[in-house]
């Protein structure tokens, strides 16, 4: 029996595994899934628990509910992989494949930024994981007066447009608490504007002075110095904090390092428009696990793994693969 091996899943990876095992037929092919984590986790709700509208069970379900029958899934963490030999090493043992998919995702790194360990889950918070949104939310109930700052790290990260929802959900938080003459709101970003997209950008500034919340562009962090709760860019420019919401720099998967397929960030070095790993032949890449250019987003995800799907099964029938995602 010839084998698909899914690492990861997430959106991507699930949705790859729900379409091939519609086109594989069970007899002739195993798909397994590996994940470390038994629970789906709906990323896009940790944005709204820092404000109480979601709670942690709003936001999680049993992974198993969304795998189709006839998939294999196996609760195992990944250490390495050998493509030479088709080969995935896991804690609780190994696992050969015909095919490979990749959906591995990213997370963030705090430790990456100089100094913001420091201040973490102190004055220094993320929504960006579970554990960080239920802290966060912890700080921003009694926080009344001050100055909150978000800053994105660096390109890329996860949901792109979250950072902007977050400053404007703080606006209405505080508004709705009577606190919001006592609160500054300054976004911190390395980017032009307000957002990726100059028009968008342009639109989301204008509302973004309407509320006034500020917006400091172009700014490279190079550090955290907790002591005087200031953020500093490379160019010595400082942004003074009393609550940090940090968008730290965002990494693929650990035990992508060394594997030769993964570009300095460890996500993996994909085909723009077919989806297969660069460095690999059998392997395939979808979601926040590539370097393609666009947004690291379920909705990305999506549609990338109706590209990965028709190009896997063009190469189990001999064929080449097409390029058919255009980066939506």
């Amino acid at each position: 029996m010839k084998k698909v091996l899914i690492l990861g899943s997430g959106a991507g990876g699930t949705m790859v595994a729900s379409q091939l095992r519609r086109k594989l037929s069970p007899k002739e092919w195993q798909i397994t899934i590996i994940d470390n984590d038994e629970i789906h986790h709906y990323q896009p709700g940790w944005l709204f628990i820092p404000y109480g509208v979601y709670s942690a069970e709003d936001c999680q379900k049993p992974k198993r509910e969304f795998i189709p029958e006839g998939v294999d899934f196996v609760l195992d963490e990944v250490v390495g992989l050998d493509t030479d030999k088709r080969e995935v090493k896991a804690k609780k043992g190994s696992y050969d494949y015909d095919w490979l998919v990749i959906a591995t995702g990213c997370s963030i790194e705090p430790e990456e930024v100089e100094g913001m360990m420091d201040d973490w889950r102190k004055n220094t918070h993320d929504f960006y994981t579970l554990d960080g949104a239920l802290a966060l939310h912890e700080k921003m109930k009694y926080f009344n007066k001050g100055r909150v700052v978000l800053n994105i790290a660096e390109l890329p990260y996860k949901c792109p447009v979250a950072p902007i929802e977050f400053v404007f959900m703080a606006d209405w938080f505080f508004e709705t608490k009577g606190a919001r003459n006592d609160v500054e709101i300054e976004l911190v970003t390395p980017m032009a504007g307000a957002f990726s997209k100059p028009i968008a950008s342009s639109i989301l500034g204008d509302i973004a002075i309407q509320k006034n919340i500020k917006v400091t562009p172009n700014f490279d962090i190079a550090q955290v110095n907790a002591d005087e709760k200031t953020i500093e860019s490379h160019k010595g420019e400082k942004v003074d904090y009393d609550l940090l919401v940090a968008i730290p720099p965002n990494f693929g998967a650990k035990f992508l390092e060394g594997t030769g397929l993964e570009d300095p960030l460890r996500f993996v070095e994909t085909d723009h428009f077919t989806l297969k790993a660069k460095n690999a032949d059998h392997v395939f890449v979808v979601g926040d696990a590539t370097n393609v250019p666009a947004s690291k987003a379920g909705a990305v995800a999506h549609y990338e793994s109706e590209t990965v799907v028709e190009n896997l099964m063009r190469e189990i029938d001999g064929q080449e693969p097409h390029g058919t995602f255009d980066g939506h």
